[in-house]
């Protein structure tokens, strides 16, 4: 048992002989226990990918249909936004939710930047104006109608069946995207908008629910 003891010790880098009655050990650095190191992160290597064709990866991914949502924020030279459809809620306490967006996007700067961000649920009727935000460059909110969300300002596009306005709380990497955290400031539902049902997604075509 003592012996198992000693191995432990040396293993983590602790004094194996045992200080004279009163003495400081931080007096003695050598005396004092090593901090325990951390292991080495390395990069996941190239044979360890799988070998998965990014076409493929689509397709089958796409069999999960999903809502379909605008995220939009203040920005300096004007409003911006983009179409989403990997949104989710993350939290009950604290209300937290999450969206995910492209490194490569125009529009992830000017949310950055404004540290805020509404989420704009799409209705079943909606899907030209989803459209006009899936695009690049241009005016997405030509001709759209808008106004300021109560806490951050965002924009809450009319007619949304629902909305929710956000403080970016994290934002953390993932691959080629970004997994932005927002922390719910204010939300509400307008039930009479609600009534076609929700924007669908699925297999690169919008659809809606039946029945």
């Amino acid at each position: 048992m003592a012996a198992t003891a000693v191995r432990y010790l040396r293993s983590v880098g602790a004094p194996t002989t045992a200080s004279p009655p009163g003495a400081d050990a931080s007096a003695d650095p050598a005396a004092a226990p090593a901090p325990h190191r951390r292991p080495a992160l390395r990069a996941v290597r190239e044979d360890e990918r799988a070998p998965l064709d990014p076409a493929e990866f689509r397709s089958v991914l796409g069999n999960f249909a999903s809502g379909v949502t605008v995220i939009t924020a203040p920005g300096e030279a004007g409003p911006a936004g983009f179409a989403c459809q990997s949104f989710a809620s993350l939290s009950l306490d604290p209300p937290l939710v999450t969206f995910m967006v492209a490194r490569t996007s125009t529009t992830w700067p000017v949310i950055a930047r404004a540290g805020v961000f509404c989420v704009n649920i799409l209705g079943a009727e909606q899907g030209e104006l989803c459209r006009g935000f899936a695009v690049s460059g241009g005016d997405k909110f030509a001709g759209v109608s808008y106004v300021a969300a109560p806490a951050t300002g965002s924009p809450r596009l009319t007619g949304v069946p629902a909305w929710i306005d956000c403080t970016i709380h994290a934002v953390h990497t993932g691959g080629d995207h970004l997994i932005v955290v927002g922390q719910v400031d204010a939300l509400a539902a307008d039930p009479a908008a609600a009534e076609a049902g929700p924007l669908l997604f699925h297999r690169g075509a919008f659809g809606r629910l039946s029945g």
